[in-house]
Order: C-alpha cells, then sequence, then structure tokens
C-alpha cells in the first residue's frame, strides 16, 4: 500500500481490531495507537518520500514472571508477551542496502553484499546475525528502508534487544521469505544472532517469548526446541494489576555481570560432570557440596542453588495459576524474589557503592503493597525495572507513587498481548 493508503486506513478505524488485539480494547488505548502509527507513517514519509509500497509491523517486549536465569541453564520459564512493543514502517528499496532508522537512536546501514561481521555489540551485528541465519534457511535478503520506534524502554529487563531481533525477522520474511516461519525457527535465528554476532551470552527465553506471544510457561531442555505451553490466567480479572518500574539504572553495559552468573553456574555443572545445571540432579548437587565447594567459589554454589529451586518454582506457580490460586502464587512469587537476592545476588552490581536503587524499589512496594500481591526482581537484574503484581482499586496509587521516586512514566501498568512478531495488514 502506499503511504497515503497506510495513513487513510490508520485514521479511517481499519486497523482497530488488530490495535485492540495488540493493545486493549479501550477507545483511550485504539485512539494513542492510532495516533502513534500515523506519526511513524510521517516521519517515514520524509524519510523516504518516493514510497510507494510499505507494510507495517509490531514486535513486543516480555515480562518474566518466574524463572530468573533459569533459562541459559535449560531450565524452566514462566513469561509472557507484553503491550509494550516496537513498531516499524518498511518498504523494498531495490539496493543492496538495509537503511534502519530508529526513533531517539539514530540511523544505521547494513551492506547485505557485505557478510563480513559487523563490531559485535551493535545493532549492525544483530542484523547481520539474524541475515545469516534467515541464508542457512534459504532466505536471501534484499535492500530495505525502515523506520522503528519503540515504546519499550531500553535496559530495563523488558527485552528490547529481542523485541527488535523479532521485528528485523518478521520484516524480513514478509518480504523475502514465506512467511510462514514458526516462532521457534525464529527464535533460534534470532538468539544466535545475539550470541554468536552481538556477543552477549543469553539464553533463548527472551526470543522465544517475543516471537509466540501469550503467557507461556516454557520448558529449555531442549533450546532449539523449547516446548511451550499457553496458561491461560488473566492477572486483571483476578484483581490484580502486573506493573513494572523502570527504577533509572539501566542493565546495558552490565554484559560481564550476567557473563558471570552463566558462566559461574556452568562451573558448578561442569565439575558435576554436565555442561549445563538443567541436566544435572538437584540431590546429587546437595549431597556433593563439600567435595564441589573445593573447585567452586561459594557465590557459584549459592548461584547454582538458586536455579534448581527457581526451575522447579516455576512449575509450582504455573500449576497455582492453573488452579487460581493467587495467593499461592504471590507466596511462590515472594519466595523467587528472596532467592535472587540472597542466592543469585543479582539486585546490584559489584562496585554499586552507595547506590541501590533496586532494594529501594522493593522495599518501597513492599511497604505499599503491606502484605497483598507480591514484588521481585524482574529479568536479568543489577539494575533494570522490578514487577509488582498490585490490587486492581490500588494500582494508580502504586504507579503514582513509584513514579514519584523513579520519575515520571518509570512505572506502567502492563497487559499480556496474544501474538508476538505481526504483520498489520
Amino acid at each position: 500500500m502506499t503511504i497515503y493508503e497506510l495513513s487513510s486506513r490508520i485514521s479511517s478505524g481499519m486497523f482497530d481490531s488488530q490495535l485492540k488485539m495488540l493493545y486493549g480494547s479501550s477507545d483511550m488505548s485504539v485512539l494513542r495507537h492510532r495516533a502513534r502509527y500515523l506519526s511513524a507513517a510521517e516521519r517515514f514519509s520524509r524519510l523516504y518520500p518516493e514510497c510507494t509500497d510499505v507494510r507495517v509491523f509490531s514486535a513486543c517486549g516480555r515480562a518474566e514472571i518466574g524463572g530468573n536465569h533459569t533459562d541459559h541453564q535449560h531450565g524452566n520459564v514462566l513469561a509472557a508477551a507484553i503491550d509494550a512493543d516496537m513498531i516499524a514502517i518498511a518498504e523494498t528499496n531495490g539496493s543492496d542496502k538495509i537503511r534502519i532508522v530508529s526513533e531517539g537512536f539514530g540511523s544505521f546501514t547494513v551492506d547485505t553484499a557485505d557478510m563480513s561481521a559487523a563490531e559485535s555489540g551493535t545493532s549492525e551485528s544483530l542484523v547481520k546475525g539474524i541475515m545469516c541465519g534467515l541464508r542457512e534457511k534459504g532466505i536471501e535478503t534484499g535492500g530495505l528502508n525502515v523506520f522503528v520506534s519503540s515504546e519499550i524502554p531500553v535496559g530495563c529487563g523488558l527485552a528490547s534487544s529481542s523485541a527488535f531481533e523479532i521485528l528485523i525477522a518478521t520484516i524480513f520474511s514478509s518480504f523475502f521469505g514465506s512467511g510462514n516461519f514458526s516462532c521457534y525457527e525464529f527464535a533460534d535465528i534470532c538468539h544466535r544472532a545475539e550470541n554468536d554476532f552481538y556477543g552477549k551470552s543469553c539464553g533463548i527465553m527472551d526470543q522465544a517469548v517475543c516471537a509466540s506471544g501469550g503467557f507461556l510457561l516454557v520448558n529449555l531442555a531442549d533450546p532449539s526446541a523449547p516446548v511451550m505451553k499457553k496458561i491461560g490466567f488473566d492477572f486483571g480479572r483476578s484483581g490484580y494489576s502486573l506493573c513494572v518500574t523502570n527504577i533509572g539504572r539501566s542493565h546495558a553495559g552490565l554484559d560481564t555481570e550476567y557473563d558471570a552468573v552463566c558462566s559461574e553456574m556452568k562451573h558448578v555443572a561442569q565439575e558435576m560432570g554436565y555442561g549445563v545445571l538443567g541436566e544435572a540432579d538437584e540431590k546429587d548437587f546437595f549431597e556433593n557440596i563439600k567435595n564441589l565447594r573445593e573447585r567452586c567459589s561459594d557465590r557459584e554454589i549459592l548461584r547454582a542453588a538458586h536455579f534448581f529451586g527457581e526451575t522447579e518454582r516455576v512449575i509450582q506457580e504455573a500449576v497455582a495459576l492453573e488452579n487460581g490460586d493467587t495467593e499461592e502464587f504471590f507466596d511462590l512469587v515472594n519466595e523467587s524474589g528472596n532467592s535472587s537476592a540472597e542466592l543469585l545476588q543479582n539486585l546490584c552490581p559489584e562496585n554499586c557503592g552507595m547506590h541501590q536503587e533496586i532494594p529501594i524499589a522493593i522495599m518501597l512496594s513492599k511497604r505499599f503493597l503491606e502484605g497483598s500481591g507480591a514484588v521481585k526482581i524482574h529479568g536479568g537484574g543489577f539494575g533494570g525495572s522490578i514487577m509488582a503484581f498490585v490490587p486492581n482499586y490500588r494500582t494508580e496509587s502504586y504507579i503514582s507513587v513509584m513514579n514519584d521516586i523513579f520519575g515520571d512514566g518509570a512505572c506502567r501498568k502492563l497487559n499480556i498481548r496474544p501474538v508476538g512478531g505481526y504483520e498489520l495488514k
């Protein structure tokens, strides 16, 4: 469609049913996102005034409900796709250049004819990694003009990098592929791009949830083919809201901290004769702690203990939700938060000094909740965000309190989104 046709369809409400599916059914939400897509279309038309055939895409972030640092050890994760997303307007340009402009983050160009490695840690490296993964499946990519606008804060634990990866893979698939890749294939391509090209050690959980959408129990015993089960639970209808607060310390640049968690857990697994802790036996671990301490540091032992408790706790959380037992679920969420603080030790980076934003945010949340709901670290930790389950009738007050401490817009209510990477048509 032309950019004029796209703008007309948005303005006339032709996309409203899709906007309701992605962002919720309230009139205010629909109007806000109409304006957002119109703004993106207008920006695209100014960047590329000769555009003739454009397509529009969305890719979501994710919230980690349970399973803190279990994914890279092939454990269990409970996670949800969320309504915070990235959108893109794109068109082919008849060249071998992919030109991407990202609102607030500048622009870059990738040469599809040059597959030499891009500098690690860059958006270019992610795009090249995805191109490489698609070429392995027989998909040759060509030139594109792309404009990206995001409502996912960077570095706060809502999987902005995975959302970007899934967005780019969805665009490539629409223009150059069959458009019929499974969410598993998308997740694997994007995960390998982040590990091998971007240079960040991470599990596949983020990509899997961002690709598939919904509220999911994910078993990662075989990361190349995660077993994913939809959880049919609506927090809003149960009387609670899912809120995430960005505490203002980005976890971007903390790859060393994350890599240490992964490598330390793997070291314990290797000393037990396994590749990752997901292959090891919990009973064997606890029976051999004395011997393991001769070859592993105490922090490594504690982090391994967190894994064993956390991966089992995820199953218990899923069962509690399926039984409608929110009190049991909240008890387990609080246990998870305590384990992350005491065993995993990912609330603050090393040498954080006097700045301990995550513990402050958790303390304030517990005080506000007065024993109701639950609160814990969210995502990778060391910075980023916390998660709280807040009674609906107190949600606006909670958001106001957290915004007063951490800044306007720091805290937001999240809704679960049913789909992952998506093309609006």
